[in-house]
């Protein structure tokens, strides 16, 4: 199934850009294997990596030429929409404007596109 496949292949994503950009040691929560990310993460995230699949196929591959901003930032706010989704009150860090996130958490959110659009081909 490739909401599994792709929500995974966010969380990878999302690990390893933490484990890059993150200054210091990162939460738990932030590095929790698969097995350990709750329902509603993997849902989101399955649901944010199909955004990005559709946004790179009606962009017929144009969509490379955005820079690594425009590629964070369009993940960032795809999450955001199923936070609100997912939550009635989402936590403030979960729906923050691209420009209140931290830096760390910027280049993980391009990571996770550049990861999408690699795994597109």
């Amino acid at each position: 199934m490739f909401e599994n496949k792709g929500a995974r292949l966010f969380r990878e994503a999302w690990i390893a850009g933490v484990r890059a950009h993150f200054p210091g040691e990162p939460k738990p929560g932030y590095v929790a294997p698969w097995e350990d990310t709750p329902d509603w993460e993997r849902a989101a995230a399955g649901a944010v990596c199909w955004q990005v699949r559709q946004f790179l196929a009606v962009s017929e591959g144009h969509a490379a030429r955005l820079t690594r901003e425009q590629k964070g930032q369009f993940v960032a706010a795809c999450w955001a929409a199923q936070m609100y989704r997912h939550f009635t009150d989402p936590k403030p860090g979960y729906v923050a404007d691209w420009t209140e996130l931290p830096a760390w958490q910027r280049e993980a959110d391009a990571d996770i596109f550049e990861a999408i659009e690699k795994a597109v081909g």
